[in-house]
């Protein structure tokens, strides 16, 4: 028989205080001495007390309700991780409340605090990063031992992760392209303060790290992730560099911007893979139908929403403190039609063991290239 949850009287019998200095403890609220209120928080955290919850018990039981936190509401990436985390919560008897913070970190605490005061039972949060970020909610939600789940890491911020591996699939991307006769090859980056930003460069350094190619600092161009950021930047890289210097590939830190880049080259009378061959970021379901499929790292979407919320209902259930998890999914290299070899044909074809399915034929469907784990 599972122990029962822990209660506010749990907590002061075991940290030897009365019910009230929890509760001030927890709330951040009174004058209570350093050392009283680190002890109650220890207390709080090892027997998985959640004030919010011993509120909600007072009168008839709601039925227990997730929110999540995206970035954007119009980025049918984010739209497709939440559709994921709502389809398993909804199986399992589960609400759910989705809001989101426009790419403003300030607009993202505020969200915060508006899904707290609603008494949710746990957070899925796709945070915003800014150099001059105040964290200090998310501090605050790991004082109150409020459950909550992140879909990009933050330097700092001890919490349960779903992510990919970025780093590996941009370096897979990257050395695909080396693999096939690119030598002259630009990353359109993401915003600077992103962490999956920085990942992605990372991987481009070294796909150019482990090739004959030298990395040098243009090859990576600071976009964004919106549409327009993609066609700004591309119309700025193919009018401002010399002919001779204008690359023959460019993989961009989501799909968003390759479609911007699209744009551009198309108005700038450059075909794709003719001229250029593009590799986006997050596999959209839109992609496989542009007149030029784009090439694209697949990021399993659907299951990422679906993990995190597996793994914050796992959190929220549980009778015990539990210990921060990372879960890290695979992606896939999805080639379509926005790529091209350089090479001559009889150079062309890949190690075996780094395509898709042996029955799968070429024409028929996109190929598929995963992103393996490699070794340090």
């Amino acid at each position: 028989m599972k122990p029962k949850r822990a209660t506010i009287q749990d907590v002061a019998r075991e940290a030897g205080v009365s019910k009230a200095t929890v509760s001030a403890a927890m709330n951040n609220t009174g004058t209570i001495a350093a050392a009283t209120r680190n002890r109650v928080l220890e207390v709080a955290a090892r027997l998985n007390y959640r004030p919010a919850a011993v509120k909600r018990n007072q009168g008839a039981a709601p039925k227990p309700t997730i929110g999540m936190l995206i970035r954007e509401i119009n980025n049918p990436y984010h739209v497709e991780v939440a559709a994921g985390a709502s389809r398993w919560l909804e199986k399992n008897g589960y609400g759910f409340v989705v809001t989101a913070s426009g790419g403003h970190y300030d607009t993202e605490r505020i969200r915060v605090e508006m899904l707290c005061e609603r008494e949710l039972d746990g957070i899925i949060i796709n945070p915003v990063l800014h150099e001059g970020a105040d964290l200090s909610y998310l501090y605050e939600l790991r004082r109150r031992n409020f459950p909550f789940v992140l879909l990009s890491g933050i330097y700092g911020v001890r919490a349960s992760l779903v992510d990919v591996d970025n780093v590996q699939a941009s370096w897979r991307a990257v050395s695909y392209l080396i693999r096939h006769g690119h030598t002259r090859i630009v990353h359109l980056a993401g915003p600077s303060f992103a962490m999956h930003s920085q990942e992605r460069i990372e991987g481009v350094r070294r796909a150019f790290s482990e090739s004959h190619l030298v990395f040098r600092n243009d090859i990576i161009v600071r976009a964004g992730h919106h549409l327009e950021d993609g066609y700004r930047a591309g119309k700025e890289l193919f009018t401002k560099r010399p002919r001779a210097e204008w690359p023959t590939a460019v993989t961009c830190y989501n799909d968003l911007v390759a479609l911007g880049l699209y744009r551009a080259l198309s108005e700038l009378g450059l075909s794709v893979p003719e001229d250029v061959s593009i590799i986006g970021y997050g596999d959209l379901p839109v992609l496989e139908y542009l007149p030029v499929p784009l090439t694209t790292v697949h990021v399993p979407k659907l299951k990422m929403g679906e993990t995190a919320a597996r793994l914050l209902v796992r959190l929220i259930e549980s009778d015990l403190a539990e210990a921060p998890e990372r879960v890290n999914l695979e992606t896939e290299l999805v080639v379509r039609k926005s790529t091209r070899s350089l090479l001559p044909p009889e150079a062309e074809e890949e190690p075996k063991q780094e395509l898709g399915p042996a029955d799968e034929p070429a024409a028929a469907a996109p190929r598929r290239v995963r992103a393996r784990k490699r070794s340090a």
